[in-house]
């Protein structure tokens, strides 16, 4: 075997190693999860969220229903509903959409919404005030088990992540989260979509 039949092995090799090492990347708009609580207080007793479509993530969907975001300086109109119920109600947007409402939410992880800002959801039915509760989403990927072995991460490592957009970009503090329930996916806000030049499809490469 020579080296000129050696070499088309070699690259198919190289680049079915490297397809492996990809993440596809989802950007996530602006979007609102509900407590069964606050679910009743906005569109009635014993209401049931409607599925418009299923999410990349095991049991998660975007409802058909929509709501308004009131700040204090702004409003954003049609901001969606993830489902299922949580146990506590939680906004997670842009910094871009917080200039626009006029709040100043912190970087959190999903689920930490502790000590974080105020908003008022709106909807044709009623309207709630959250406490707290908006966050900006940390920038994260999900994976199981078996992925954070292949990977070599563990659940609430901190990584570099390079995203092959157009605009080719290098990602730090980005938040491993490992659970079997979870499927592979990187997520980004627009903000971060836009910086990189997202196009649905793009993959991402963990920076060792």
């Amino acid at each position: 075997m020579t080296i000129n039949t050696l070499e088309p092995i070699v690259e198919e090799v190289v680049k079915r190693i490297r397809e492996r090492n990809m993440i596809e990347v989802e950007a996530s708009g602006r979007h609102v999860h509900l407590s069964e609580k606050d679910l009743y207080a906005l569109f009635g007793d014993n209401y049931e969220l409607q599925i418009n479509k299923k999410l990349s993530q095991p049991g998660q969907f975007q409802a058909k229903e929509k709501v308004m975001l009131v700040g204090k300086k702004g409003v954003i109109k049609d901001v969606s509903i993830l489902g299922p119920v949580r146990s506590e109600t939680q906004v997670e947007i842009s910094k871009t959409d917080a200039l626009v409402l006029g709040v100043n939410p912190p970087v959190r992880d999903s689920g930490d919404i502790m000590g974080s800002e105020n908003v008022i959801i709106l909807s044709k039915n009623g309207f709630i005030q959250v406490k707290e509760g908006v966050i900006i989403a940390k920038r994260h990927i999900h994976m199981t088990k078996q992925d954070a072995e292949y990977f070599k991460v563990k659940d609430k490592e901190i990584v570099k992540v390079k995203v092959y957009g157009e605009r080719p970009l290098i990602f730090d503090d980005v938040l491993i989260r490992v659970s079997n329930n979870y499927n592979l996916n990187m997520h980004i806000d627009y903000d971060e979509a836009n910086a990189c030049g997202y196009f649905k499809g793009v993959k991402a490469e963990i920076i060792k």
